[in-house]
């Protein structure tokens, strides 16, 4: 996570397995992780008939042992390896080590092995499978279930991404979870927030910001290129523009150009390139709409401007002023009966520079008075762009680690007692770990949208769909379906049983 920018945790990932595939390449690999997993390949139970396996190297390739791969904060386990509980990344393109398949992770309470071959997904000593919440697929989903294992949620990214896990049948399917909400197991809420020195960051002079006006630019920035998503935000720009003058950079939208060719490359907005950096802080505001709407889901849309010293025009998570500096640091669309009163609005601050600037006193050595925010900055273990921190990719791989070790240990203890110590209680996430609502139009209402808007055949039909597709995974998982092609009987069953209830 190196560099200026803030890279999400799949780029980084992807990037270090390619650096460590290369170095693996040079050298030799050790074989620790292979003696782990010897045997391990032996199922438990009858192999269910088309389910999918991912490529996998020879053998030798399970015991590479990556010095750059961080294996946990260390412990007194002196298990061997092949006595271990073995964590699935069922989603193998995030799976956090390299350049091995496997690896010994060596957390808090005990040890374990990671690894992404699909291999050993049925055997009895693989307690946990984790999936990436982008790529979790309910007709994809490993069936049958096994009864001695967990699944674990890990998804940083936009409720977007998957409605499935919006909806209680499909986030209930898992047992962990490490999401953007502050009420999962494992929260990622400020993953895009290195730390309160970021938000401390000097800001533009505001006679500088104001020479920038008179040379013609507006006010307001605008620069998206990520367009019909389901907070359908450029509805709204769209308005808004109707009032107030607004560049737009971006694919959406678009009314200007960027000053150099060079800008035009997004990559100098995904590393926080030096350059572009400075031309977007001399804009007064930035329109900072996240792609969708849902408690804690809080992106670099957010915390960039502030950084810069711009104010961030805001729509996205409706919790949001529980993590802000203080109490006056950002303008949140929704506090506004209209794209036209915001409008008035920046247009007073525009023109009023003392009022406009007690938008940036949190910039002041004292000035971010939230103690919760500060509190949870110091609170979490993972670091954002810190090489010195595990990411959060190995924290909840440990977190996992623990809690199995926990729940082995827990089982064993139930079954030497001959039932007098309880068993373990099961454990499942619930709404709150992801819980996003149904979207809703950026401007006006559904029942003024025409009945050919892309936006309301796309999303709205993504989301109820999503609904039936958790709720059909469930019912597979209780019948103990085999066999995944019967996923769309399922659905159908479902659609029938809507249609009779209308």
């Amino acid at each position: 996570m190196g560099g200026g920018g803030l890279w999400p945790a799949r780029l980084w990932v992807t990037l270090a397995l390619a650096w460590g595939a290369a170095a693996a390449a040079e050298g030799q690999r050790e074989a620790e992780g292979a003696a782990g997993l010897a045997g391990a390949e032996a199922p438990c139970a009858a192999e269910a008939e088309g389910w999918p396996h991912a490529p996998v190297p020879p053998a030798a390739a399970f015991g590479a042992v990556a010095a750059a791969s961080y294996r946990g904060p260390g412990n007194n386990d002196t298990r061997a390896n092949k006595a271990l509980p073995i964590l699935l990344w069922w989603s193998g393109s995030l799976f956090p080590h390299f350049p091995g398949d496997t690896e010994r992770i060596d957390c808090p309470r005990g040890s374990c092995l990671a690894t992404r071959s699909r291999r050993v997904a049925r055997h009895r000593r693989t307690k946990a499978l984790i999936f990436y919440g982008t790529d979790f697929r309910a007709y994809e989903a490993p069936l049958p279930r096994l009864p001695h294992q967990t699944w674990a949620l890990f998804h940083e990214e936009s409720p977007m991404n998957n409605y499935v896990l919006s909806h209680s049948p499909g986030i209930r399917l898992f047992n962990y979870t490490a999401t953007f909400r502050r009420e999962s197991d494992y929260p990622l809420t400020l993953q895009w927030l290195p730390g309160a020195g970021y938000l401390r960051g000097p800001a533009v002079p505001l006679a500088e910001k104001d020479a920038w006006r008179r040379q013609g630019y507006a006010p307001v920035l605008y620069m998206q290129s990520h367009c019909d998503v389901p907070s359908d935000r450029d509805r709204y720009v769209r308005e808004l523009m109707k009032y107030i003058q607004v560049d737009s950079y971006g694919k959406c939208l678009h009314n200007r150009e960027l000053p150099s060719e060079r800008l035009k490359d997004t990559s100098t907005a995904t590393t926080e390139d030096s350059e572009f950096m400075t031309f977007i802080a001399r804009y007064k505001f930035h329109l900072a709409l996240e792609n969708a709407i849902c408690n804690d889901y809080m992106t670099e849309k957010l915390w960039r401007p502030m950084h810069l010293g711009a104010v961030p025009v805001y729509r996205g998570s409706p919790a949001v002023r529980d993590w802000m500096p203080n109490n006056l640091s950002i303008i949140l669309i929704d506090d506004f009966d209209s794209p036209q009163e915001l409008a008035k609005y920046l247009d007073f601050l525009d023109k009023n520079g003392e009022e406009y600037m007690k938008y940036l006193e949190y910039k002041k050595p004292d000035g971010i008075k939230n103690q919760f925010l500060l509190e949870s900055l110091e609170r979490r273990e993972w670091g954002v762009n810190d090489m010195t921190l595990p990411n959060y990719l190995n924290g909840f791989e440990c977190f996992i680690c623990d809690s199995e070790n926990t729940r082995v240990k827990e089982e064993q203890e139930h079954k030497k007692s001959r039932g007098k110590f309880p068993a373990p209680r099961p454990r499942i996430a619930h709404f709150k770990h992801m819980g996003c609502p149904m979207p809703t139009p950026g401007f006006g209402s559904v029942e003024e949208l025409s009945g050919g808007d892309s936006w309301k055949e796309m999303w709205l039909q993504d989301y109820w769909q999503s609904l039936d597709q958790g709720e059909a995974l469930t019912a597979m998982i209780h019948r103990n379906e085999s066999h995944q092609g019967r996923f769309w009987d399922y659905m159908h069953e479902i659609f029938l049983k809507r249609t009779r209830q209308h």
